[in-house]
């Protein structure tokens, strides 16, 4: 990156931060006391991660010894049918197995069904949370209502799947799963905004969704169109069935 410099030779500030050109031709704020924080985040993770490998290694130590892992399994197998010999027939097993099992069940089965339905308010409650959360953004973004010709409940349908919510925070991850960093403030995962905007610009149709780019739904001032809903055939193809079935549903037209 390049540093940019005023008429007389000074280097430009914003918020007090020298500003550089990227490759791209943007402009980014550099924050060297935040960056020197993130980097010295990083070293201990790094750390830390490093003294797990170390004792993940001295574990599988233990196993050295081991020079085919099927013999091993195999001898395992023995072991097991050995003691299970001492209890039941060997014959008759797999039937005293099931048996065995059917009637754990059966003891247990009120137990099992409260779990199961503890098990599926949580699974309500999580979605219930991953809207509020992350539905919120979309529904409260500037970028949403300032840059796109979409509505937010038509973004969050085609990109929510991007965002997650992890250890209470939200994680955004371009097309390739990797995380998105922000790019004013390096080594920080990017807001909801800067994030959106970099999946958005890897989106093969983004000039479909962005203002002021001849592409999009709805009709252009002076069109005639009375306000029609319309939109380009490809930017319908790109959807998912579900977004193409509400777009038919609001009354949206194809053209090409």
């Amino acid at each position: 990156m390049e540093l940019k410099l005023d008429d007389a030779g000074h280097a430009v500030l914003k918020d007090g931060k020298p500003v550089y050109i990227t490759e791209d031709g943007g402009e980014i704020a550099f924050d060297a006391h935040g960056t020197t924080i993130s980097i010295a985040g990083l070293k201990t993770d790094n750390k830390a991660r490093r003294a797990a490998e170390l004792a993940a290694v001295e574990k599988l130590k233990r196993f050295e010894a081991i020079v085919d892992p099927d013999e091993a399994v195999k001898a395992l197998d023995i072991v097991r049918n050995l003691d299970a010999k001492k209890l039941i027939d060997a014959g008759k097993a797999s039937e005293a197995t099931a048996a065995a099992v059917a009637d754990a069940m059966a003891r247990h089965k009120p137990i099992i069904e409260e779990r199961d339905a503890f098990k599926a308010l949580a699974e309500s409650l999580t979605s219930q949370l991953y809207q509020e959360r992350i539905g919120g953004r979309f529904s409260g973004s500037k970028f949403i209502a300032e840059k796109l010709t979409q509505p937010a409940d038509i973004i969050a349908a085609r990109f929510g799947a991007s965002f997650k919510d992890e250890d209470g925070k939200i994680t955004a991850y371009d097309k390739s799963g990797n995380k998105i960093y922000s790019r004013s403030n390096p080594g920080e995962l990017a807001d909801f905004d800067e994030a959106l905007e970099v999946i958005i610009d890897q989106y093969p149709y983004k000039d479909s969704l962005l203002k002021g780019t001849g592409g999009g739904s709805g009709a252009k001032p002076g069109s005639g169109s009375s306000g029609a809903k319309v939109l380009t055939r490809s930017a319908f193809e790109a959807l998912s069935p579900t977004d193409k079935a509400a777009k038919m549903k609001d009354g949206f037209t194809l053209t090409d």
